[in-house]
């Protein structure tokens, strides 16, 4: 059976699970500025909890992103300075895709929008279908005003809509066939990065610590005060 240690910081909510002999057990922080300082005491808690060392793991996984720019660049420099000390495998999970496994899990999906808050009056978002016991990505990863969100026809009519993004834009988001049904609380949880990472093992999906890095959406990270004013008033 494997064993997974896994870290998410790419929202407000940072968390690590470690995945072992079919069980998961986590830990979570709440406050996005104390991500790089929470995540190591829960690594060696959850480890200590389970009488292992980081060595014992088989695979180091986390969120890439999208998300918010510290936390994303957080968890990955974590994960490679963990893999590089262990010399384990580091397993890059797409945030987006963690919320839709976190939307079956709560509600049995199998036809999912995740919509995270990216600030700024935009959103990320994407959609997934799970199929044959696997996620297939419908709509890849996307950054967008909310009124651009444009989800395909799924196969059974059926759309569950998830993330903050519902409720951050909810006004944006009321004319929508979606947002009626939506869970905004349902977010990225290493419990999720965990089960996906063990599933990107399994398909020797594997990188080594080097090859891990952030996903971002944003080419832009920050906007000066003008370019701010020209979003809010074109």
């Amino acid at each position: 059976m494997q064993t997974i240690l896994a870290i998410e910081t790419s929202t407000e909510l940072a968390s690590a699970a470690l995945l072992r002999d079919g069980q998961v057990i986590t830990r979570e922080s709440a406050g996005v500025q104390t991500h790089s300082l929470a995540i190591l005491p829960m690594v060696q808690s959850l480890l200590a909890e389970a009488g292992i060392s980081l060595a014992q793991c088989d695979a180091l996984a986390f969120g890439v992103g999208p998300g918010s720019f510290t936390g994303v660049r957080t968890a990955c420099g974590i994960v490679q300075g963990l893999a590089f000390g262990a010399d384990l495998p580091v397993l890059p999970v797409v945030t987006l895709a963690a919320m839709a496994q976190a939307c079956r899990d709560h509600s049995g999906a199998g036809e999912v929008l995740a919509i995270l808050d990216a600030r700024m009056g935009e959103v990320y978002w994407a959609q997934y279908r799970f199929a044959d016991k696997l996620w297939q990505v419908i709509v890849e990863p996307t950054l967008s005003a909310p009124e651009q969100v444009s989800p395909l026809v799924t196969e059974n009519g059926v759309l569950q809509a998830c993330g903050n993004g519902l409720a951050a834009y909810a006004e944006a988001f009321a004319p929508t066939s979606f947002a009626a049904g939506g869970l905004p609380a349902v977010m990225p949880n290493a419990r999720q990065i965990a089960q996906l990472g063990s599933v990107a093992l399994a398909q020797g999906l594997g990188l080594s610590a080097v090859e891990a890095q952030p996903l971002y959406l944003r080419n832009k990270v920050a906007l000066t005060t003008a370019e701010r004013a020209a979003k809010v008033n074109p």
